[in-house]
């Protein structure tokens, strides 16, 4: 799924023209961003927790010659998924040609 993907369903669920659904997507992905750049933490109840970690240095091995590289402190983004999403995604429901009927015990 892309952005334009998400403005489309934006568009038809909200009643947007497609440039204003757009438009509000853009805005929310550059809101986001701007606030973990500045290291907030982001939660979306339902769905999930997005987080600034800090990334020790460490040595690690370049895969093609097992040679030792230095591999710099940094900043990486977590995120924590939500119960409710976890499960949706573990056990998505049937779709109505996937429900198989059950027999009279």
């Amino acid at each position: 799924m892309t952005r334009l993907d998400i403005a489309k369903i934006v568009a038809a669920e909200a009643n947007l023209t497609q440039q204003k659904a757009n438009d509000a997507v853009v805005e929310l992905f550059d809101a986001l961003k701007d606030a973990l750049k500045e290291g907030e933490r982001i939660e979306c109840r339902g769905f999930g927790i997005f987080t600034v970690r800090d990334r020790s240095p460490r040595v690690g091995r370049n895969p093609k010659t097992g040679e030792e590289a230095p591999i710099f402190k940094g900043k990486t983004i977590k995120f924590k998924p939500g119960k409710e999403f976890k499960e949706l995604v573990a056990h998505p429901p049937a779709a109505p040609d996937e429900i198989v009927p059950t027999e009279a015990v």
